[in-house]
């Protein structure tokens, strides 16, 4: 594992080819790097961490570089051996969707929490998607973050990954992608062809989903009933076949009508008097939820992610490692009374 708390590398401009390379000039690079370090590994926390090792990398090999291909391009091909080299023999990380059947909502079938690399983690839309340009093109950024697309990425070997995330994603030319992996245009080609196979087949869900156009009404009505521990009222806003999950617990539940007597199970319940904040998460509207603290004020308590499809939440996800989520997505440590 990567030093997550490496800080960020300071040098002096580095010469090289009559050229300089500024400490700015990567740092430009840094967002989309994250992004596309992102959609490889599953993990927000370890894209940072890769990212920053592909800082370090370059600085170090920036005396080697002879500008034959442009720095984008070079970060890109550090970046993406970076990857590889984090998922050699590693386990894809998955969804609890994915991890066996639902479960009916009753605490018993809870199970064990699962290892950190189990899951695919979310990550703040700030840190990937740019901040500006053409909105097609940055809803369709939005689009590639989706838990469920990514999820579906982890599906494919590293390098065919690699190929269908440069390609189909970041629309790279076949050329530009077989020079960066030292292959064939061909063996792109191939390996593009068998990843969209693979995402057909692994994961439907990942196909973008309608989602109207203005959620604020929706979320609204959300966080009200959400806030007043209003079930009945919060059941109505899913469709009849919405999921809930809890990572890093693999149990998942589907049903509006299972997911509202969850709500008012004996543990769950606790979550009466939350407090929301919102923020965004993967291309959808996310919230940290903050519980009653017994000493006072509000507690964080998960990270919640929303999928919506239509006038109406398909999806919620509550991340509960709150420990390291919280600060990565802005959110304060605690909320007063």
């Amino acid at each position: 594992m990567l030093d997550p708390t490496r800080a960020a590398v300071a040098c002096e401009p580095v010469t090289v080819s009559n050229t300089a390379l500024e400490p700015d000039e990567l740092e430009h690079y840094r967002r989309e790097l994250t992004g596309f370090c992102y959609r490889m590994l599953g993990s927000g926390f370890e894209a940072d961490d890769a990212v920053q090792e592909t800082m370090v990398r370059a600085w170090r090999a920036a005396e080697s570089f002879e500008g034959r291909s442009s720095v984008r391009s070079w970060l890109y091909r550090i970046a993406t051996n970076v990857c590889l080299d984090l998922l050699r023999g590693r386990k894809r990380r998955a969804r609890p969707m994915e991890l066996g059947p639902s479960s009916p909502p009753d605490e018993s079938f809870l199970g064990q929490m699962l290892p950190e690399h189990s899951w695919v983690s979310p990550i703040a839309d700030g840190r990937v998607l740019p901040t500006d340009g053409d909105p097609a093109e940055i809803a369709a950024s939005r689009e590639t973050i989706r838990l469920a697309f990514v999820t579906a990425l982890q599906h494919l070997p590293a390098r065919q990954r690699a190929v269908l995330i440069l390609c189909e994603v970041l629309r790279w030319q076949a050329t530009e992608a077989a020079e960066l992996l030292d292959t064939s245009v061909a063996a792109v080609n191939s390996a593009l062809q068998r990843g969209r196979a693979t995402l057909a087949a692994a994961h439907a869900e990942a196909r973008p989903v309608a989602v109207a156009d203005d959620q604020r009404e929706l979320l609204s009505r959300y966080v009200d009933a959400f806030e007043r521990y209003d079930i009945p009222k919060l059941v109505t806003l899913l469709h009849d076949d919405a999921v809930q999950s809890m990572p890093p617990f693999a149990m998942w539940i589907r049903g509006a009508a299972n997911i509202g007597h969850w709500m008012v199970e004996p543990g769950p319940s606790a979550c009466r008097g939350s407090r929301l904040l919102p923020t965004v998460a993967n291309g959808c509207p996310a919230f940290g939820q903050y519980r009653p603290d017994p000493e006072g004020g509000y507690k964080p308590w998960a990270l919640q992610v929303l999928e919506i499809s239509g006038d109406r939440i398909s999806g919620a996800h509550f991340f509960l490692d709150t420990e390291p989520l919280f600060p990565a997505f802005g959110l304060p440590a605690h909320l007063p009374a």
